[in-house]
């Protein structure tokens, strides 16, 4: 706990020489977020109580767009020219609205257009998951048409199934070359994840606008929720390099 304040004291001091030599005549008031006072402890753990909400939001969204990407990105195999034409009219479409539209519209447009009824948290994860599939989709049919022929043709010779095909021999490939473009769609999922904040999400964005209304001190709490998704972001990034090296390594003692 030590650690962490003065970690977060040296960070906060950091910022405040930053942006003190921008030569503004702001007066800071840094004390809102500063560990060190109790008023400044308490905001802090106010606005880290969005961070489960955000990691949640955005490891659920990430995962339904998978599922959903790699569904429509194997239409794309498919010899029926209908099929074809419902991955580029997914794609087209998702990819073409704005996420925060796409938020709204399903928070609000779902009860009256289709009568289903959802709660904030199910309606950020579909809004999220929707727009991602998109580039979820491309990211999958990039990867498995990068797989050589040659690989399709042997599972062919050896008798095996389109389906047994694809989970055996292509889509295991694949999945190795597209996990790098996939863990910076997490990434962006978790900052795009903010944008569940305007239908009343209590994440860490909602979080930073709640405690504004109350203290009166925009810069310095905004200051620190760009601090809170650096940190996050970063941690996101190592684990995903992480597990990279790892499947790296072990793709090599296959070989």
């Amino acid at each position: 706990m030590r650690a962490g304040r003065t970690a977060a004291s040296s960070a906060l001091a950091g910022a405040t020489a930053l942006l003190a030599g921008c030569g503004s005549n702001y007066t800071w008031g840094w004390y809102v977020v500063l560990p060190t006072t109790p008023q400044g402890e308490k905001n802090i753990a106010f606005l880290l109580s969005g961070l489960g909400w955000t990691v949640g939001i955005a490891a659920c969204a990430i995962l339904l767009s998978v599922a959903l990407g790699l569904a429509v990105a194997l239409l794309t195999l498919s010899r029926n020219a209908a099929l074809r034409g419902l991955n580029r009219a997914y794609v087209e479409m998702f990819r073409a609205v704005p996420m925060l539209v796409m938020v709204l519209w399903v928070f609000y447009g779902l009860p009256v257009v289709f009568d289903i009824k959802l709660n904030v948290f199910s309606a950020g994860v579909l809004a999220l998951a929707l727009c991602d599939s998109a580039f979820e989709a491309e990211i999958f049919r990039a990867g498995i048409q990068s797989i050589d022929r040659g690989q399709h043709e042997a599972a062919d010779s050896l008798g095996l199934s389109w389906i047994d095909k694809m989970r055996f021999i292509v889509l295991p490939q694949a999945v190795r070359r597209v996990l790098p473009p996939l863990g910076n769609q997490f990434v962006y999922m978790l900052k795009t994840s903010s944008l569940v904040s305007v239908i009343g999400l209590t994440e860490l964005t909602r979080r930073a606008n709640e405690l504004v209304v109350s203290q009166y001190r925009p810069l310095e709490i905004y200051t620190f929720l760009m601090l809170e998704y650096l940190v996050l972001i970063l941690i996101a990034s190592w684990l995903v390099r992480r597990l990279e090296r790892r499947m790296a390594r072990a793709e090599w003692r296959a070989a």
